[in-house]
């Protein structure tokens, strides 16, 4: 068919133009594919696109409390490289955002959500970063306080971010294919999509997709709100009650045509009552919707041979950077300067991080001549746990009870052995951030670490162990010290870690194909 019999199919007084050499499915330019038939750009989108909103609590640059923020700051970007796409997020507008990026932000103009009995004001900003076109929602009552979470009217408050997402859609003149909705504060966007808003033609054909980043936090609400507070009729209710009261989580599960979480392994532990906090009955009724995808990094940022934050650069070629790197924080900590293996953990200080097995294991392992460096906030009984063991092992060891982004890269990059012996970890970032700084990884086999960290003895880039005992722990780190002695080794497993492959491209090719299920 020519060109110009093309172009008279749009939309009359619409201006077009041909595309060349752009595939019909976003799969194919991520798997190197020959492309297919052009499409056609009208007001700024391209027909034929798959348009992609993603719907999220946080993300970098703007607002980050955790990897959420990591994920939604990265994917995103890494998915609009592949013109097949045209990708956009929206965000609450927190307060917290700092003001050299509201600088970025533009006003649209402002609509009124509807909320149970209330109608709120809604403002809408918005950017575009790398790509990606950013929507922020604006309500000073829910947002302009510190922080994100943690707040009596979380519930209300996400619910009002959720209904905003569904009614700016027509504002901004975005519908998406894929509504992309992220943890539980999210979640309510699909529930609003499957339910209130089903009965609108225009919103009919968007595809809910559902990515569980963490299930211990699952929104969990008395049955009494599900109208009052939320908005949602009655006859809908079956889909969030769950155990005596309304799950958000669960929710979105039931409504959405696929949910994913952030690792193959935890794809299959969170179908077992040890790891799905009470929704495994949930997870198994709707496997079949399930996939596991493996999160990335920013490897650009992680990077030994660029990252302005260390004592000095290094790369595969050349470790001698990262010799300076460890004296350098040997000096900073107050550690002996001298070669002995450097073991750090940086981590929140809650129990599912497998602290329990550090607690009973890590003198044992202070009885070598080693170093072991920690740096992290988190239960009062854990910090007091390190600051004694630094007063008692003082030259040994340093706790560094803080959270602090420029002294993490400095003990990524000065340190030799990362332990992670989390109980629980859906996919975990710390591991392969370690990797990228040239430290090896020691891991416990669970959700991403195992996804991400082989065994040194099966050809591997890390040490791992399986069962949830301290001896087992103990066993690995004794190997891995061990294999330090021999330099040699040692510099090749380093060399292993930092080629290790754990940019996002590899996780939004797999996006790419779960995007193309879920509109099939």
């Amino acid at each position: 068919m020519s060109e110009s019999v093309e172009t008279k199919k749009l939309t009359k007084g619409v201006r077009a133009t041909v595309k060349k050499n752009v595939p019909k499915t976003a799969v194919e330019i991520l798997m190197n594919e020959k492309p297919l038939d052009p499409v056609y750009e009208t007001e700024g989108q391209v027909c034929g696109q798959t348009k992609i909103l993603f719907v999220a609590s946080e993300a970098r640059p703007f607002i980050a409390t955790g990897g959420l923020a990591d994920v939604i700051g990265s994917l995103p970007q890494a998915l609009a490289k592949n013109p097949a796409y045209d990708i956009r997020v929206v965000l609450p507008l927190y307060s917290d955002i700092k003001p050299d990026q509201r600088r970025k932000l533009s006003f649209m103009g402002n609509i009124y959500t509807p909320l149970a009995w209330r109608n709120q004001y809604c403002g809408v900003f918005t950017c575009v970063e790398n790509g990606v076109t950013y929507y922020f929602i604006d309500n000073e009552y829910y947002f302009k306080r510190p922080g994100c979470y943690g707040y009596y009217d979380d519930g209300e408050r996400f619910a009002f971010f959720s209904r905003s997402v569904m009614e700016i859609l027509p504002f901004v003149g975005f519908y998406p294919d894929v509504l992309h909705c992220h943890d539980w504060q999210a979640a309510l966007a699909a529930i609003y999509l499957k339910t209130v808003y089903n009965n609108k033609p225009e919103y009919q054909k968007i595809k809910a997709l559902f990515t569980i980043h963490n299930i211990e936090y699952q929104g969990k609400y008395s049955l009494d709100l599900l109208e009052e507070l939320f908005g949602i009729p009655s006859e809908y209710g079956y889909y969030l009650e769950y155990n005596g009261c309304l799950n958000l989580m669960k929710g979105a599960i039931e409504v959405s045509e696929r949910f994913s979480t952030v690792s193959p392994t935890y794809a299959q532990e969170i179908k077992t009552a040890q790891y799905a906090h009470g929704l495994d009955p949930i997870i198994r009724r709707n496997e079949q919707k399930l996939t596991g995808i493996l999160n990335g990094i920013d490897v650009d940022s992680y990077n030994c041979e660029t990252d302005k934050a260390l004592f000095a650069n290094y790369s595969t070629d050349d470790f001698s950077g990262k010799a300076i790197c460890k004296s350098e924080l040997q000096k900073m900590l107050g550690l002996p300067e001298k070669d002995v293996p450097i073991i750090a953990m940086i981590t929140r200080l809650v129990s599912h991080k497998g602290l329990e097995l550090v607690k009973a294991g890590i003198e044992n392992v202070l009885h070598e001549d080693l170093q072991f460096v920690l740096l992290g906030t988190g239960d009062a009984a854990y910090e007091s746990f390190f600051k004694d063991l630094a007063m008692r092992y003082e030259g040994k060891v340093s706790a560094n009870i803080a959270f602090n982004g420029d002294l993490s890269r400095k003990i990524y990059s000065g340190a030799d052995i990362f332990l992670m012996p989390s109980i629980s970890e859906p996919c975990g970032l710390s591991q392969m951030i370690a990797s990228r700084y040239a430290t090896v990884p020691v891991v416990r086999e669970t959700g991403g670490l195992y996804d991400s960290i082989k065994p040194y003895g099966a050809g591997g880039n890390g040490f791992t162990f399986a069962s949830c005992n301290p001896y087992d722990m103990l066993y690995v780190i004794h190997e891995a010290i061990d294999l330090y002695k021999n330099k040699s080794a040692w510099i090749e497993l380093m060399k292993k870690a930092l080629n290790t492959d754990f940019s996002w491209s590899c996780s939004a090719s797999e996006y790419a194909k779960l995007y193309e299920e879920t509109l099939a």
